[in-house]
């Protein structure tokens, strides 16, 4: 018992020291200059390019140690790299230090009858942890993102992706040394112990907001315990509806690519809603395409008489992200019947429809609460690096303080700043 009593001593005291090193740490880059930012930035991206056959073994490693641990396809997926996905992480890196620095920017500068001036400045958050599983690319991203918008990080990657997250980690704190910054800037946990993020959640004093990357196990525990504002998503069970005035070429690219690109990713399509006039049409293009990359198609009645062999879709379905070769199929009357799905099952992440109708494609982008609605576009452009971003630390379905793909921007506040000139209150 007294074993374990120090051993829990020290995972504590091993977190506080970590906390303690990033509060540190925020101070600093919160000061440092867009350009030695910007330095340590494309410094990362060169030593991963360096260390690149290092990652890939490392992630080998890690994907292998999955399978036998029985891990699902979906997370596999999440997992692995390839040379594409580090040539992705250089690129977001790259693209984070292009883009305009948000600290420090002032905004709504206006003069009062007082004589004072008020505006507001962006700021960053101070420290950032940030807790995922499986995807290793989270590291790069979100560690690039903190530094640019002036945070420090504490990341906490699932045991799944332990070597890979190491690896990039190392390469991350040579770029930070490189422009002279601090390597506790960025610090990931060397401990994969589950009890060290209950650690973390609960060290308010020197961690300033948590974002969860993750399953919804993880997204509910995190929320329930943590005494420390949190960026979150539930699930992403996204939507395409294919409108009665829809171009069918582009409703059967959009639909196949919206659920067949990728499969594990949050902005994937999980239900395809169809307008009863062009169903017929639309079904029989896309279903052979499904069944070519053995999608399971789980439809409504109405579908299933368009589709013999569909399976009968449950009540449970419609409300899933299945983040498998599986879709629910849905045979609407209107617009307003497949809003109304979206409102009731829908998840707040992406939906788009598929229209030539102005008007059906305005309604759709005002009514659709979601945190990114599209029109004759794939869902799975739901993506920070396809925003233009940079990349991405999470995409958000809160409505405070961020919503959608959390790049800079997210990851800043505001204050408000007063000029004066000598001015008093009378």
């Amino acid at each position: 018992m007294k074993e374990a009593l120090d051993s829990r001593n020290d995972q504590s005291q091993y977190v506080r020291n970590c906390g303690m090193a990033a509060r540190t740490a925020s101070r600093i880059v919160a000061q440092a200059s867009t350009r030695q930012k910007n330095e340590a930035l494309l410094a990362m991206a060169q030593a991963i390019v360096a260390g690149q056959s290092r990652i890939l073994e490392e992630n080998r490693l890690d994907v292998a140690a999955g399978k036998q641990q029985g891990l699902a396809d979906a997370l596999l997926d999440r997992l692995e790299l390839t040379p594409d996905r580090v040539a992705s992480m250089v690129q977001g890196l790259q693209q984070v230090a292009s883009l305009p620095d948000p600290v420090g920017e002032i905004s709504e500068l206006n003069r009062r009858p007082s004589g004072i001036e008020v505006g507001r400045m962006r700021v960053p958050l101070g420290v950032i942890g940030i807790i995922y599983e499986s995807r290793p690319n989270v590291t790069a991203d979100a560690g690039g993102l903190c530094l640019k918008s002036g945070n420090a990080a504490i990341l906490r990657g699932g045991s799944e992706a332990i070597r890979s997250n190491r690896a990039i980690a190392g390469f991350l704190q040579e770029g930070l040394q490189v422009a002279g910054l601090p390597a506790s800037v960025i610090q990931v946990f060397d401990n994969t112990d589950r009890t060290l993020v209950g650690e973390l959640l609960g060290m308010s004093e020197f961690v300033d907001v948590i974002v969860p990357r993750g399953g919804r196990s993880l997204i509910e525990r995190v929320s329930h315990e943590s005494t420390i504002p949190v960026i979150k998503h539930l699930d992403g069970n996204c939507h395409v509806y294919v409108d009665s005035a829809a171009n069918i070429d582009q409703a059967v690219a959009i639909a196949f690519n919206a659920k067949c690109r990728r499969y594990g990713i949050c902005g994937a399509m999980e239900t395809l809603l169809l307008a009863e006039s062009v169903a017929e049409k639309v079904l029989q293009r896309l279903v052979p395409k499904y069944r070519a990359e053995s999608v399971e198609v789980r439809g409504c009645e109405r579908t299933r008489q368009l589709v013999p062999g569909a399976i009968a879709a449950t009540e449970e379905d419609w409300g899933t992200e299945f983040l498998a070769p599986v879709l629910a199929v849905r045979v609407v009357d209107n617009l307003d019947q497949a809003i109304e799905h979206i409102d009731r099952y829908g998840s707040g992440h992406t939906d788009a429809i598929v229209t030539q109708d102005l008007e059906a494609s305005r309604r759709f982008l005002r009514e659709v609460d979601s945190s990114s609605v599209m029109v004759n576009a794939s869902t799975q452009f739901a993506d920070g690096f396809e925003y233009g971003l940079g990349a991405e630390i999470g995409i958000s379905t809160d409505k405070l303080h961020a919503r959608g793909p959390v790049g800079l921007e997210g990851l800043t506040t505001r204050k408000f700043i007063v000029l004066g000139a000598g001015s008093v209150r009378p």
